[in-house]
């Protein structure tokens, strides 16, 4: 009887550890920030295009630096690679200090845009980290359990979201006939209040920013094993060029592109979703905590799954399954709706490592530079959600100031997220039936 082929060696397992923390520690920082579209939205009176300038900011700092971050991890280490990124991560972080002072929101974008650089770097070096840590045949099994452990911090930075932030914002307070108080006031009481609430916004970030650099101590002083690099003396641009001649890396980026902009798309308009619903941005938390529960439980089950099903086939039915809750999020209104927009999150907890799995295959170490190309996807969660906005102001601020094919815009709205599903679902199915 042959031995089964373990999914981390037992002699990585500290290190396999040390990184997965890592996951935790971004998926943080993204899901504190969903919920700050509609904070900043309220505090600084924006429209709903200017207030999803913060996930423009945050995703489009992904894409800035995910190839910078490839070359600096090439050029010298793994480990290198985080701690260089847990030092951006800190320094965009605390960088709300100064922003709540100058009460700009174009400060606020500076910072998440550098936090984010931070969170390139790291992503860039962890995931194909994880994927080396180990045989080849049990990497994208491997990358799906790190990638469990990201709702957890993600879980984390809602509670704190929810706890220190939304809950606490004057903003948002309404009078006994459901309309917002902050609406109603002079410029001076107005003055006075977004002083305050963007003081409780900054806090949390600051903390993190502490935080960060904690853990960036902590990694400095641990030992651990670099994988030896293969000097080929090419250069970026060869590098780049190879790897971009095979199909299922280059639809894998496309993929990837599209999915993360549909995740981002379901969990930052949650709350617009519920608003029109009588649920406030606080009251909403638990359902954002709930899709994203369900997504943790996903990315268990699926590395589970993964054992004994191929991935494009998971992949593909798991889209097909993203498409039938956004119909129902799109076409059935009331609660009902809601509900089919949480159950997305557990069609989408296979996509993100089955993807970067999947497109890095065989690749060795030429992983870097297509893990690069990976993360640069991510800038499809800064494009997506704008879109999306612009799809909310169509008939004024508000999220049902019109009806589209019979629905308020806010649930046509998730007709984006429902395309992006079917472009990965398609990568899916190419890969089950060896077309790529």
């Amino acid at each position: 009887m042959s031995k089964k082929t373990p999914v981390v060696p037992r002699e990585l397992l500290i290190p396999f550890i040390l990184i997965t923390s890592l996951f935790a520690l971004w998926g943080f920082a993204n899901d504190i920030t969903n919920p700050m579209v509609s904070a900043f939205k309220k505090v600084l009176e924006l429209n709903n295009t200017q207030a999803s300038w913060v996930q423009m900011a945050f995703y489009g700092g992904y894409f800035t630096m995910a190839l910078p971050a490839a070359i600096f991890a090439k050029r010298y280490s793994y480990k290198k690679g985080v701690l260089l990124g847990l030092v951006l991560y800190s320094v965009g972080a605390l960088l709300f200090y100064p922003a709540a002072a100058y009460q700009q929101f174009i400060f606020f974008l500076m910072a998440l845009y550098i936090l984010t650089f931070g969170l390139a770097f790291l992503e860039t070096t962890a995931n194909p980290y994880i994927l080396s840590m180990g045989p080849e045949e049990t990497a994208t099994q491997r990358l799906n359990l790190a990638q469990a452990f990201n709702p957890i911090g993600a879980l984390a930075g809602l509670y704190a979201a929810q706890t220190f932030i939304l809950g606490s914002l004057q903003s948002d307070d309404l009078d006994a006939s459901g309309q917002s108080i902050y609406d109603t006031l002079s410029e001076s009481a107005k003055a006075t209040i977004r002083t305050a609430d963007l003081m409780v916004i900054r806090n949390p970030y600051v903390i993190l920013g502490l935080a960060v650099i904690g853990i960036l101590v902590l990694i400095s002083i641990v030992k651990m094993p670099e994988r030896k690099q293969s000097q080929t003396g090419e250069s970026v641009v060869a590098n780049i060029t190879r790897i971009f001649k095979g199909k299922r890396f280059r639809e894998g980026v496309l993929a990837q592109m599209f999915y993360v902009g549909a995740q981002i798309m379901c969990w930052t308009y949650i709350y617009q979703y519920a608003e029109t619903l009588g649920i406030d941005n606080q009251s909403a938390v638990p359902y954002a905590m709930s899709a994203l529960g369900i997504f943790l439980v996903g990315r268990w089950v699926c590395t589970w799954l993964l054992r004994f099903l191929n991935a494009g086939k998971l992949l593909m039915y798991f889209s097909g399954l993203a498409i039938f809750f956004t119909l129902g999020a799109i076409f059935i209104q009331g609660m009902t709706g809601l509900y089919s927009l949480v159950m997305i999150s557990f069609c989408m907890s296979l996509m993100f490592p089955t993807i970067y799995g999947i497109a890095l295959k065989g690749m060795g170490d030429d992983a870097k530079y297509g893990a690069a190309f990976l993360v640069m996807a991510i800038v499809g969660g800064a494009i997506m959600p704008v879109l999306q906005g612009m799809i909310l102001d169509i008939g004024g601020l508000g999220y049902e100031d019109t009806l589209i094919l019979g629905v308020p815009e806010v649930n046509f709205s998730f007709v984006l997220p429902m395309l992006c599903f079917l472009v990965v679902g398609t990568y899916g199915y190419r890969i089950y039936k060896h077309v790529i």
